[in-house]
């Protein structure tokens, strides 16, 4: 991550756009605003962001399909922000990949946050922890590589934040873990920021390592609680 992180944001009210850049570079964010999918592109491929805060409701091509399109190519964090009462819009871009939301209207030091907490999960490459080879089920997790792999080599396609969560899973196996834990585990920074998304990537992370994700057996629901690894999980 640069000494002063890059955000790009997509926003297609100017004046909204120009407070952010005015906000954000007051926190010491190096700022980029775009007001469509046109202009994100080129701004994406040269800028090269650290961020990228997107809105939902844009003329022309919509939030939810520049997020599946980034994804598809990038695992840069992305933040999406959504109208008050987009409650199916904001699940669906969770569900494909963001890496949080945040409602207008919102506090400003509320967005500094978000974006601070999703770089610290997201800043990898400023790990020193030793690296960590998981192997359970039908799957091998590699932490320096980042990678999830099924034991025949196929590769298991996760977000970042699905990545973490199952990490966390297999450094606590066999273990309860209420949404707290999950959340301190997986760098986030706090519950009142963050514990709404964790049943959202879990649904996520299920139906992709699940053999049936409506009836998961590897990471069960322990009512009231939390959640649960069931199966062993070797370390290498």
């Amino acid at each position: 991550m640069n000494t002063q992180p890059r955000i790009l944001a997509v926003e297609d009210d100017r004046e909204i756009a120009d407070l952010l850049g005015e906000f954000l570079t007051r926190e010491q964010f190096e700022v980029k605003t775009v007001r469509s999918g046109v202009e994100f592109d080129p701004a994406f491929r040269m800028w090269t962001p650290d961020l990228v805060l997107l809105d939902l409701m844009l003329p022309g091509e919509d939030g939810l399909s520049i997020c599946r399109r980034v994804r598809a190519i990038s695992r840069v964090p992305i933040i999406i922000v959504t109208a008050k009462g987009e409650d199916v819009d904001r699940i669906i871009g969770l569900e494909i990949g963001a890496d949080d939301y945040i409602s207008k209207p919102f506090n400003p030091r509320e967005l500094t946050a978000r974006i601070k907490a999703v770089l610290r999960r997201t800043a990898h490459q400023g790990d020193t922890g030793p690296a960590s080879v998981y192997t359970f089920a039908d799957y091998v997790l590699d932490t320096a590589r980042r990678s999830v792999k099924r034991r025949d080599g196929s590769p298991i396609e996760l977000s970042d934040g699905e990545f973490d969560l199952l990490a966390a899973f297999l450094e606590c196996p066999n273990r309860v873990l209420s949404r707290e834990q999950l959340l301190t585990l997986t760098k986030g920074s706090s519950s009142e920021l963050f514990d709404r998304s964790i049943d959202v990537q879990l649904l996520r992370l299920r139906r992709k390592i699940e053999p049936d994700p409506s009836n998961p057996q590897l990471i069960k629901t322990v009512r009231g609680t939390g959640y649960l690894l069931t199966v062993p999980v070797r370390l290498s």
